[in-house]
């Protein structure tokens, strides 16, 4: 007579141990959830900040370049006289979602060139508190 094999007890978890583990998860997905929600902030103050660097160093490049140039207009110096002339100087201008507040920078006679001003960089368009930020705005391409 063959003698029979003893089934083995089927391995696994119990319903219990599932829950309870599911319980877990939960608690902790709700703990870390705000910190998601909180990177959107971050990400546009960032931003913002990358645009103010990018503007200050766009019309610090300008202005050497006009020095060069004698501050003579042209292919290698733009004239700025306003904050808002920002736009020109920046390889493609001021992105999408930011302005660029108006404001003088010298006299934009002849002779006004690398005076500084306080130019102011707000953010729009986005949801939340719109962001403002400022940079240096120095004039050039005033003439010698």
């Amino acid at each position: 007579m063959k003698s029979l094999k003893k089934r083995s007890a089927q391995a696994g978890f119990t319903m219990i141990e599932l829950i309870v583990v599911i319980v877990i998860l939960g608690v902790l997905a709700a703990t870390a959830l705000p910190k998601f929600f909180d990177l959107g902030s971050e990400a546009r103050a960032a931003a913002l900040q990358g645009v103010v660097g990018a503007s200050n160093s766009a019309m610090s490049l300008n202005f050497g370049s006009c020095a060069i140039a004698n501050h003579a207009p042209g292919a290698k110096c733009i004239k700025v006289a306003n904050c808002s002339d920002v736009k020109d100087v920046l390889q493609g201008g001021v992105p999408d979602g930011y302005t660029v507040t108006a404001a003088a920078i010298g006299a934009g006679t002849a002779g006004s060139n690398g005076v500084n001003a306080t130019c102011t960089v707000t953010q729009t368009g986005t949801t939340g508190a719109a962001g403002t930020a400022t940079f240096t705005g120095i004039s050039a391409g005033n003439g010698a």
